[in-house]
């Protein structure tokens, strides 16, 4: 095995605490247990935390919004800050990836490109922001001479509510995004995977960000999670998680209009035409739902395939998944790894059992492997139906529910695929470019991808309907922790 995991594990035992105004706290002492979802072994344990201690962080990032250290830092120096993070992510790439590898249990390989290599990517993105980040300039028409101007001004204090399913990339992402507008944060990371996010509090410190600026508060939801969200100090929450927290969430924030990001579920369609590349699309839409073991927000979970070639694209289909191997993220060549606990993998169970009791016909998979570990083999069902609660419910486990269609009716395929609450991400493969332009306005979804995929940080993501409010990446994203004021002066 890659001794990089003995140093991963190594410093995941040395981890502890919540990390506030730059230093390490204890807090209550109270721990809870944190496990390596393909062992289902103990591999170290975060502080309990609750409101004193949100109370402590949102304090101090408080005094540092207020603090000319950072308030009146040059968006220059601010570049050079989040450039320098991701340098220090760069340098420490394989430890953070084996770290993720055994806190959340996705492929090794998969951490390394995906995770991490997102993190780095979304800091150096966001870096460039500080000194974009501009108003405009507006003619005026009321009587007199006028000159109008907009600015976007930092929020505030930015509480960031990370999941469990990708959590480096997405605290990176959050916390780069609310720096390069000029906010001090609150991470809480998720209890099921929060080691990463502890260890990005250390390369911030190692970076030079003034005290302060990001804090780290480790707990349930119930308890940190619900304090941050409660607590008066705090000027933005930005969540990703399921729709039913962000709703709770939502509901908590009216007391005091805090402003709101939220990123949720998603049962997203792909869609595969007859013309379509099958040597593309086949691996692209079997990865689309079975990646990181269906634990994805925007999983391509139902696909429409057109009948001409139904049974061609299911047979690779089959092919390919049942060549993909299940087991633990440190293992060479494994291509899914766990779920991210027991929990988790009973309710992808409970959906394989209820899919078959509704009418699916399963085609692979069904099953788990046996010995330690929260595994489940990719599934597949067709003749799916959209009544059944495998179509119409986010499962978040590696099950692909399968269905047809015989013509070219876009209206009506576009209507089977928006029919749904969620409208995260939709994917489309096919030839002809007058379907992929139509299908394009035709889905209600935040993200329509034509003939592959991938995460571009430059465009905005979020959804539509349930999945979410707001949107992460791009201009939008970081002027989401913005405000912005107009300016008249007159002479």
């Amino acid at each position: 095995m890659n001794p990089i995991f003995d140093t991963a594990r190594a410093r995941i035992a040395a981890l502890s605490g919540h990390f506030i105004n730059g230093a390490w706290h204890k807090g209550s002492g109270a721990t809870i247990p944190v496990l390596d979802p393909a062992t289902e072994t103990a591999i170290g344990a975060i502080a309990a935390g609750g409101a004193d201690e949100v109370d402590q962080a949102v304090r101090a990032a408080r005094r540092a919004f207020d603090a000319p250290s950072w308030s009146a830092m040059p968006a220059a120096e601010r570049e050079r800050l989040l450039l320098r993070l991701a340098d220090l992510v760069e340098e420490n790439r394989d430890e953070l990836a084996a770290m993720e590898t055994i806190d959340n249990g996705m492929p090794y390989g998969v951490s390394r490109m995906m995770a991490v290599g997102s993190a780095i990517s979304a800091i150096r993105y966001h870096a460039g922001w500080p000194r974009r980040l501009t108003g405009e300039t507006v003619p005026m028409s009321v009587p007199g001479n006028w000159h109008g101007y907009t600015t976007h001004e930092a929020l505030g204090v930015a509480a960031l509510i990370v999941p469990w399913n990708a959590p480096f990339a997405i605290t990176c992402t959050k916390v780069s995004a609310a720096l390069a507008a000029g906010c001090t944060v609150v991470l809480k990371p998720a209890e099921l995977a929060p080691m990463s996010g502890l260890r990005l509090a250390e390369l911030v410190a190692q970076a030079g960000f003034p005290e302060g600026v990001v804090n780290v508060v480790t707990g349930t939801g119930a308890e940190a999670g619900a304090a941050l969200v409660a607590h008066p100090g705090i000027d933005k929450i930005s969540f990703t998680g399921s729709t039913a927290t962000g709703k709770a969430i939502l509901h908590q924030s009216v007391g005091d209009l805090k402003r709101v990001s939220l990123e949720l579920g998603g049962k997203s369609a792909s869609i595969v035409f007859p013309d379509a590349d099958l040597t593309r699309a086949i691996p692209a839409v079997a990865m689309g739902i079975f990646g990181n073991s269906g634990q994805v927000c925007a999983a391509g979970s139902r696909l429409f395939l057109h009948e001409a070639i139904f049974d061609r694209f299911i047979e690779g289909l089959v092919a390919f998944t049942q060549n993909l191997r299940v087991g633990p993220g440190t293992q060479d060549g494994v291509a899914l790894g766990p779920l991210i606990s027991g929990p988790q993998r009973d309710k992808v169970m409970g959906y394989i059992e209820a899919g078959r009791a509704e009418g699916a016909t399963l085609i692979t998979g069904g099953d788990a492997p046996s010995g330690p570990g929260y595994f489940v083999n990719p599934t597949i069902f067709v003749d799916a139906d959209p009544s059944m609660s495998i179509v119409r419910e986010e499962i978040f486990g590696p099950i692909l529910s399968v269905m047809k269609f015989a013509d070219d009716d876009l209206d009506d395929l576009a209507a089977r695929a928006n029919d749904s609450i969620y409208g995260l991400s939709a994917y489309v493969w096919t030839a002809n470019l007058g379907h992929a332009h139509a299908m394009a306005k035709k889905l209600r979804s935040g993200s329509v991808k034509i003939n592959g995929s991938g995460m571009e940080f430059a465009l905005p993501f979020g959804g539509f309907r349930q999945s979410g409010l707001g949107r992460e990446h791009g201009r939008h994203g970081v002027e989401a922790f913005t405000e912005v004021k107009s300016v008249m002066v007159g002479w």
